[in-house]
């Protein structure tokens, strides 16, 4: 998700990473004002800006993927190279070490 920045008129004049002030409208990168936005400045910055936001969600995507394919035998794990498979394991203990976070910060006002 991404976060962007209106003039007075209501159109996107920045998109950012993290809310900033005059910017905590949330929206997708494949929302079609965004993607008019960047179309609509055209340079190169704005192009990488865009395929930098989109990376962490493309990156989700390939490991989903990845499983997906262990799980279906179409694929061994094995059979990515070591260093794809160390990067691979280590962010999904990354992710397992935040879901237990997560789940241990629990007030007493959630407790039934």
């Amino acid at each position: 998700m991404i976060y962007v920045q209106r003039n007075k008129s209501g159109h996107i004049v920045a998109i950012h990473k993290h809310p900033i002030e005059d910017s905590d409208e949330v929206k997708s990168l494949l929302d079609p004002e965004v993607i008019d936005f960047f179309y609509k400045i055209d340079d190169a910055e704005s192009y990488r800006k865009l395929l930098s936001l989109s990376d962490v969600g493309i990156i989700r995507v390939i490991e989903d993927l990845v499983e997906v394919l262990v799980k279906k035998n179409i694929i061994r794990f094995t059979d990515l190279p070591e260093e794809a498979q160390q990067k691979i394991i280590d962010r999904k203990d990354a992710r397992n070490s935040l879901d237990e976070t997560s789940s241990i910060m629990i007030s007493e006002e959630n407790i039934i």
